[in-house]
C-alpha cells in the first residue's frame, strides 16, 4: 500500500519489534528508559528512510499510499513531514503486527484443534468464521489503553476523567455472557460478536483488508500442506509486547500436497505466506 520495495521489508520488521517495546515502558526502570530510547532511535531512522522516499515520489509520482498522502489537501493545507511519518508508523506497526499473530494463531489453533482443521478441510465454506474465531479465541491484540475524556461509570465502578484504563479484548471475547461455552474453539460459531478490532469510534480501519489477507493466506496454506504438526517438543515461545498475542517463533513440520516431502519450516515460513500478499 506504501509502495515500499520488497528488500526493504527485513528494516520494516526491525522497527516493528522496537515499537512493540514501548508496551513496556508503563512501568518506568530501565527497560522502560532502553525502549524509549529504541523507539527514538527507530523514529530517527524511519525519519530519514521517509524522507528519501518522498522526494522520490515528489519527482515521479506513484499509484500508491504515500503519494496519495503528499497529494493530500484541505483548503490548501498539506500533511507536514512529522504527520505523514505517523500515519507511517501507524500503518506499518498496525498492518504488519496484527495481521502476523493472526496467521500464527491460526496455525497453533489448528495444530491445537485438529478436529476443527479437519471440520474446515471438509467444509471450505466455513474459512471466513474461522478466521472470526481465531480472531476472538486468540485475539492478535489483547489489551489496549485508554484515557477517559469524562468521568464515567461501569458497573458501579467509577473512573475518573483522564485515568488510566486498560480494556482486556481477550477477556471481553471469552465473556460467557456473550459466548456460550466461551472457551471452546468452535469454527461454525454463530454469531460470534468479538472485538478484536475494537469497537465504535476506535473500530480498526484495517479490519477488512486483514480479514482478506488471513483469507488468501490460510486459503494457500491449506491448498499446499496435506498435513503439519509442530517441529519438536519444546513449547512455543509468546512475542514480546504486553498488547501482542502470538509465538515469537513457530517451527512446524508440514507435508506437501505435490511431492509428500517433510521439511522443517519456522517464522520465516509463515512469513513467506504474508509476504505473498504483498507480491514476492
Amino acid at each position: 500500500m506504501m509502495g515500499i520495495a520488497p528488500e526493504d521489508w527485513p528494516r520494516y520488521k526491525g522497527w516493528n519489534d522496537k515499537i512493540l517495546g514501548l508496551t513496556f515502558t508503563r512501568n518506568g526502570g530501565e527497560q522502560a528508559l532502553q525502549a524509549m530510547r529504541d523507539f527514538n532511535s527507530t523514529t530517527n531512522e524511519m525519519s530519514a528512510y521517509l524522507v528519501e522516499r518522498v522526494g522520490e515520489r515528489r519527482k515521479s509520482p506513484q499509484n500508491d499510499l504515500l503519494t496519495r498522502l503528499l497529494e493530500a489537501e484541505v483548503e490548501g493545507d498539506h500533511l507536514t513531514h512529522e504527520e505523514i511519518l505517523a500515519f507511517f508508523q501507524l500503518l506499518m506497526f498496525a498492518g504488519q503486527e496484527t495481521t502476523t499473530n493472526l496467521l500464527n494463531n491460526a496455525v497453533v489453533c489448528f495444530l491445537d484443534h485438529p478436529d476443527q482443521l479437519s471440520r474446515l478441510r471438509s467444509a471450505p465454506q466455513l474459512l471466513q468464521s474461522t478466521i472470526e474465531e481465531v480472531l476472538r479465541y486468540r485475539s492478535p491484540f489483547q489489551r489496549m489503553m485508554r484515557t477517559p475524556l469524562r468521568d464515567v461509570e461501569v458497573h458501579g465502578a467509577a473512573i475518573p476523567k483522564g485515568g488510566f484504563v486498560l480494556p482486556m479484548l481477550g477477556a471481553a471475547n471469552r465473556d460467557p455472557k456473550r459466548f456460550p461455552h466461551p472457551n471452546r474453539f468452535d469454527i461454525a460459531r454463530d454469531p460470534n460478536p468479538h472485538v478484536a478490532f475494537g469497537h465504535g469510534i476506535h473500530f480498526c480501519l484495517g479490519a477488512a483488508l486483514a480479514r482478506m489477507e488471513a483469507k488468501i493466506a490460510l486459503s494457500d496454506l491449506l491448498s499446499r500442506f496435506e498435513s503439519f504438526a509442530y517441529a519438536g517438543t519444546e513449547p512455543w515461545q509468546p512475542r514480546e509486547g504486553l498488547i501482542a498475542h502470538g509465538p515469537a517463533s513457530l517451527p512446524i513440520r508440514f507435508e506437501v500436497k505435490s511431492c509428500r516431502v517433510h521439511k522443517n519450516v519456522g517464522y520465516s515460513g509463515l512469513l513467506f505466506i504474508h509476504d505473498k500478499l504483498r507480491g514476492t
